[in-house]
């Protein structure tokens, strides 16, 4: 069967860049990736297609003899035009199109720095703070037990004086392969855990560990304005990294206790304000509590039970981004009068009656069932 034109596997035009040649492989090497397409026989043809393809096409003198003579121009040099002996074969000629190192090893999970493979474990913490300390920002100290690095040992895991040896199953990689043809399974080494190493003579304070358990303090800034429920991330605040490795992450999970007098829905805060029946009759100012401290509030005359008042810019956030408190009147009747509230309430009881303001409603609800 004859090739098809590599300019036309890759679907660039015959004076593409190299840099929309490594585009349009890497699009076809993902998307027929044997992985991605177990047992489509097609697929994998169109696969080592594409990287012989791309071998002549990235390869100035290959291209230049290539655009001159055809297939016929390369054949001989390499792997072009005689295809590839192996799988991993195609994925070691071609490690720069995806960030440089072995590629088989970055599609079967062995790939990535060493220091990224023995990343320390991150670790989870929840934390609860009052409503305001949320709103405001604060800065909690915190305390937790994490592995430390192993004084005596220096986190290699040995004895003093002896060191780790290499792991003699799967010769330092951590993992091994097994498998026959182009299908490989990696696992981790049941042999040394995936560390890579053996150790003979373990120190006794870690016990091989490299780690012992330690008491630390942290301090955590808590942002201004931070929801129930939100986490926080501190950046290499977790356990240490094996061998040397980075740092894992501290999360904290923080929780925003309730408060006795303010609710959030979003940006705005919303309280209750009590006032009596002749400030919301003939409008007052009140006192009212606030984020930034005590605040006056004016209550129209003729305030209605349960009506909203807006103070603006007085809820959470910063600048022209802040929201706005809104109080719920609540009017409040008194419970046991004094003698001189019982008449003057009786008083306006029967200026009321006077103009009609009972009957009025009596005969509105009298009208609704007739």
């Amino acid at each position: 069967m004859a090739k098809r034109d590599y300019y036309e596997v890759l679907g660039v035009e015959r004076g593409a860049s190299i840099d929309d040649i490594k585009k349009s492989y890497r699009k076809l090497a993902m998307k027929f990736h044997p992985d991605r397409n177990p047992g489509d026989k097609e697929a994998e043809t169109r696969f080592k297609e594409a990287a012989e393809a791309y071998e002549v096409l990235s390869d100035e003198k290959k291209r230049a003899r290539y655009d001159q003579h055809g297939h016929a121009g390369v054949d001989g040099m390499g792997h072009a035009g005689q295809g590839f002996q192996s799988m991993e074969d195609i994925f070691a000629q071609f490690g720069d199109i995806f960030g440089g190192g072995n590629i088989f090893d970055q599609f079967f999970g062995a790939g990535g720095g060493r220091g990224e493979r023995n990343q320390g474990a991150s670790l989870k913490l929840g934390l609860e703070i009052p409503f305001r300390e949320a709103v405001k920002g604060c800065t909690r100290t915190i305390e937790l037990k994490r592995n430390e690095t192993c004084t005596t040992c220096h986190g290699t895991g040995a004895k003093a004086g002896t060191k780790p040896k290499t792991c003699t199953l799967c010769h330092g990689h951590g993992a091994v392969r097994q498998g026959q043809g182009f299908f490989v399974v990696q696992t981790t080494c049941p042999q040394c855990g995936g560390s890579g190493q053996m150790i003979g003579d373990p120190c006794r304070d870690c016990r091989g560990q490299g780690v012992v358990p330690q008491k630390v303090t942290i301090k955590v800034r808590i942002p201004a304005g931070i929801e129930d429920g939100s986490r926080l991330r501190v950046s290499g605040e977790g356990e240490p990294g094996r061998d040397g490795g980075p740092r894992g992450d501290l999360y904290v999970y923080v929780q925003v206790a309730a408060d006795p007098f303010f609710e959030r829905h979003e940006d705005d805060v919303v309280c209750k304000a009590p006032v009596t029946y002749a400030q919301a009759a003939l409008g007052a100012e009140i006192d009212i509590p606030t984020l930034d401290g005590s605040a006056t509030l004016r209550i129209p005359a003729g305030t209605q039970p349960g009506e909203v008042l807006r103070m603006r810019g007085l809820g959470i956030g910063e600048g022209r981004q802040r929201g706005d408190q809104l109080v719920v009147v609540q009017v409040t009747v008194p419970r046991k009068p004094t003698d001189r509230q019982r008449e003057l309430l009786q008083e306006l009881g029967r200026i009321e009656d006077d103009q009609g303001e009972q009957r009025s409603f009596f005969d509105r609800i009298r009208k609704m069932f007739t």
